[in-house]
């Protein structure tokens, strides 16, 4: 009965390791292919933007240039942000932190306030960046 049981554990032991060893290799490929996609965007975008097409359709597919503006807490200004943004009215947006995506959406809505420029209260306690990424969906009929 012992021999039995051994053999089954040791059947599966095995299993397990070729299974954990499949997993490491297909994660390995997932981020080679991460890193094509992310290689052929920016390369696709940059062609978008310099023949001014903001979308495509090709073989039912449809291509559109996406610009999101992102902002972070500049290096070394966490708390210094944190007590502007509570100064200046904003604190719900802060809990522990403050989510990334919160203070991107805050900072877009204060840049379209202020002229499209960065107010001066918040001008060397943020880093604003646009980044532009091509969305690809199913084209309409």
């Amino acid at each position: 009965m012992k021999a039995v049981s051994n053999n089954a554990m040791f059947e599966l032991a095995d299993r397990l390791k070729e299974l954990r060893e499949a997993k490491k290799a297909v994660e390995e490929e997932l981020k080679s292919i991460n890193a094509e996609i992310d290689d052929v965007e920016y390369r696709l975008s940059e062609l978008m933007i310099s023949s001014e097409t903001q979308n495509f359709t090709r073989a039912g597919t449809m291509f559109c240039l996406s610009t999101t503006t992102r902002a972070s807490a500049a290096a070394g200004m966490k708390e210094e942000l944190f007590d502007a943004l509570r100064s200046k009215g904003f604190g719900e947006l802060i809990y522990e932190t403050v989510n990334a995506n919160s203070l991107s959406a805050f900072v877009k809505e204060q840049i379209a306030e202020n002229g499209d420029e960065l107010p001066d209260w918040l001008k060397g306690l943020v880093n604003v960046f646009e980044k532009t990424t091509v969305t690809v969906r199913k084209a309409a009929r």
